[in-house]
């Protein structure tokens, strides 16, 4: 059992370590420290030897409160976490956390920091390395924990640049889906939050097919990290990073401004919410260009047909 338990070995047995080394301090036994913390004994037996799933952050605060271990275990936490993604994202989410400002380009989602539960949830499912429902649970609320980054005097400043293709593919279904458009127009101008989209419209250019971060750190250097489907690319050089950056900078200047992408948005939604009865905004703005060409005297049906103002004879 010394070498389960050897803080050495990995932060789940640092995590291990430290809950039974209190466990045992408060004189519980695995089945009584369980039954307080809404779990089975055996599950604690887990936990204390890093076997078996990694303990939820849910699991980690109620073994702070039963054991008055002052946020040991929540702390520990997104390390342990961390450790069930392979080495070329770890390194990145781990400079995340530090990060005092992010500039991401987004080809395919919205970025997690920006997600509704509903969205990322739909997301999570649809992954291929979740294997229960426990998994899914504790993606989910590490995702939502992010947002936490946002906010206080000292939150991230992030700045998102989202293809277009992001606003519409349908993720989740049309109610999560609406709430991540609304969500997105609520920030696309915040204080901390900047939002553009790149149209369809602007053609080619040099991210095609994958996402783009920049990640400035509080020493002020800069890391980027390139990412596709199932591999990732952290880049610390400095003249590769500003290589990247430069690639980002064009890829803002495409983007639409702030306000128009929040119109883009909107337009969006609005589809979402569109009766196929009923003309959409675009359709009615090229209805009202048409009809203002028409001489006085006319106008058009909904389906362009002229109608004359005159009356015809009997």
């Amino acid at each position: 059992m010394a070498n389960d338990l050897d803080p050495a070995s990995s932060m789940a047995a640092v995590f291990g370590a430290r809950l039974r080394r209190l466990r045992v301090s408060a004189g519980l036994t695995q089945a009584e420290l369980g039954r307080s913390v809404h779990v089975v004994g055996a599950r604690i037996a887990q936990v204390e030897r890093a076997t078996g799933h990694k303990p939820t952050v849910e699991l980690a605060r109620l073994l702070d409160e039963e054991l008055g271990a002052d946020h040991l275990f929540a702390d520990l936490w997104p390390h342990v976490y961390r450790e069930a993604f392979p080495d070329w994202s770890r390194r990145f989410m781990e400079l995340s956390a530090l990060a005092t400002a992010m500039h991401q380009y987004a080809a395919h989602v919205v970025p997690g920091m920006l997600q509704t539960t509903g969205y990322a949830r739909a997301l999570l499912e649809v992954g291929r390395t979740l294997r229960t429902s426990e998994q899914l649970e504790e993606r989910l609320a590490a995702r939502m924990n992010r947002h936490d980054q946002l906010a206080g005097p000292d939150g991230l400043d992030l700045w998102v640049v989202l293809d277009e293709s992001v606003l519409r593919r349908r993720i989740g279904g049309r109610a999560a889906m609406r709430a991540q458009l609304a969500r997105l127009v609520e920030t696309v101008e915040g204080q901390r939050v900047t939002v553009q989209v790149l149209p369809f419209s602007s053609g080619e250019h040099a991210t095609l097919g994958g996402s783009l971060t920049m990640l400035t750190l509080p020493d002020r250097s800069k890391v980027a990290y390139t990412e596709g489907a199932e591999s990732g690319q952290l880049v610390e050089e400095p003249e590769d990073v500003e290589s990247y950056a430069a690639t980002y900078e064009r890829l803002r200047a495409l983007a639409l401004p702030p306000r128009t992408s929040a119109e883009l948005i909107r337009a969006a939604m609005e589809e979402i919410d569109h009766d196929p009865r009923m003309p959409s905004r675009a359709q009615r703005r090229r209805l009202a260009q048409v009809q203002s060409q028409q001489p006085r005297g006319g106008r058009l049906r909904g389906g362009g047909g002229r109608i004359s103002g005159r009356r015809s004879r009997a």
